[in-house]
């Protein structure tokens, strides 16, 4: 029982809950449909693990050299670039960027939408019946608030929203997640060398863009000595001279687990250290480097998975199987990374694999949408579908779908798909 009751904050038309990539392209796009529109965030900023976890390039917008993620996502990169704050790696399309700038042109863009903001807010609960969520309760200074709304969209990245309301999850047979991962920036590197400078950026299709030459040397002393596990390593640009944001570090860890996840954030800030003293030590574009800045958070590539009214199937995405309702599309490989040790299986696709929207809705709900890494999809897919690009691609879905119910007055699912799409591809959506 709480000390005081909560208050409502606001009534509305489509809520999005959470402000990572799918969260507020996602908001961006309710509200342009005329949808009456909030987010919550639990940090002061938009951009999720691009952000507060320092998961770079966004990718991967293009494919086979044609661009299969447009619409709003790709406006927000064209006005990130047009901010100095982008650097678009054709022909992949990939995107490094400057994560502050990142930050502010989420926000701008949020604003421009009318989008009503939630920040510092933590969700703490739903008040939900059969599936079919009517408020969402969250803390900050004012103390417990909550928020009415027609449709709640999910882009937690766990599914929070959706695991409190009671949705079906899917269980793998083996039970394995990938691991988490504490990225870090590093200033003072010798970045124009080849060793650095080529490896950081990510451009070429059908590549794994980790650092080799890095890699086996430290493969080499993992044997002869003890080191903390480690992936990649992957560099990558952050627009700034001598700075790269690494992605090294890794540990099998349960983040749905409060105290397992906070012990694994732990040990890997310890890790970052420990790897960073061996890059100084043994490679001279390393010597000068000093830690600038380490992740807010740690990395999670995975934790609950929707069992939605369909599930993309390995055989559907290999095969670039277009569905009826198909609202979405992804090219980036399938890329599982092992929980243990510093093994990567990596599986580039031959064309740009399609979403379905029935992967991002549940029978057991009428008025809740998953958008981002949450989708409801077999582990082989849903290796690929995880990135950045892809989940804005589902959250520009998403918030269209959310607008069109409320003003329908109808079930999440009973959208009527053929204009759905059709408002998709005037937005910029790549569906042929």
């Amino acid at each position: 029982m709480f000390s005081k009751p909560a208050k409502l904050a606001g009534s509305y038309d489509v809520v999005v809950c959470g402000g990572g990539p799918a969260g507020f392209i996602a908001a961006i796009a309710a509200a342009k449909q005329g949808a009456r529109t909030a987010i919550i965030e639990r940090f002061g900023f938009f951009g999720g693990l691009a952000t507060a976890g320092y998961v770079a390039p966004i990718s991967v917008f293009s494919y086979n050299g044609e661009l299969n993620i447009g619409g709003i996502p790709w406006d927000f990169v064209k006005q990130l670039e047009a901010m100095g704050g982008a650097l678009v790696e054709q022909p992949l399309n990939n995107v490094a960027f400057d994560i502050e700038k990142y930050k502010l042109c989420a926000q701008r863009m949020m604003i421009d939408a009318g989008v009503d903001m939630y920040m510092n807010s933590w969700i703490t609960g739903v008040e939900s019946k059969n599936g079919k969520v009517s408020k969402v309760f969250f803390s900050n200074k004012n103390g417990i608030e909550f928020v009415e709304s027609k449709v709640f969209i999910d882009a937690t990245g766990d599914a929070d929203i959706a695991y409190e309301a009671g949705l079906t999850f899917q269980e793998w047979k083996d039970k394995t997640r990938q691991p988490v991962s504490m990225c870090f920036v590093l200033g003072g590197v010798d970045t124009k060398t080849a060793l650095v400078g080529e490896s950081m950026h990510h451009r070429l299709q059908g590549v794994n863009c980790h650092c080799l030459p890095v890699r086996e040397r430290l493969l080499e002393i993992a044997e002869k000595e003890k080191l903390p596990s480690f992936g990649g390593p992957w560099f990558n640009a952050v627009l700034h001279d001598s700075c790269v944001v690494v992605n090294c570090t890794r540990i099998n860890a349960d983040i749905l687990n409060n105290r397992n996840y906070t012990a694994a954030e732990c040990r890997l800030r310890e890790d970052v250290y420990k790897i960073v003293s061996v890059l100084k030590k043994e490679f001279k574009e390393f010597e000068n480097c000093y830690v600038s800045s380490v992740a807010t958070v740690a990395g999670h590539r995975e934790s609950r998975h929707l069992k939605g009214v369909h599930v993309i199937t390995a055989q559907e995405y290999l095969s670039s199987f277009k569905y009826e309702d198909s609202i979405s599309r992804c090219s980036h490989p399938i890329d599982i990374h092992s929980a243990s040790g510093a093994e990567q299986s990596v599986r580039f696709l031959e064309k740009a694999a399609y979403v379905s929207y029935r992967a991002l809705v549940s029978k057991d709900s009428s008025n809740i949408i998953i958008a981002g890494r949450t989708v409801s999809a077999e582990k082989e897919p849903f290796a690929s579908l995880r990135v950045q690009a892809s989940c804005m691609g589902m959250g520009q879905a998403a918030g269209v779908a959310g607008a069109m119910a409320t003003k329908a007055g109808c079930d999440v699912k009973d959208i009527d798909v053929k204009a759905f799409i059709t408002t998709l591809k005037k937005l910029g959506a790549v569906l042929d």
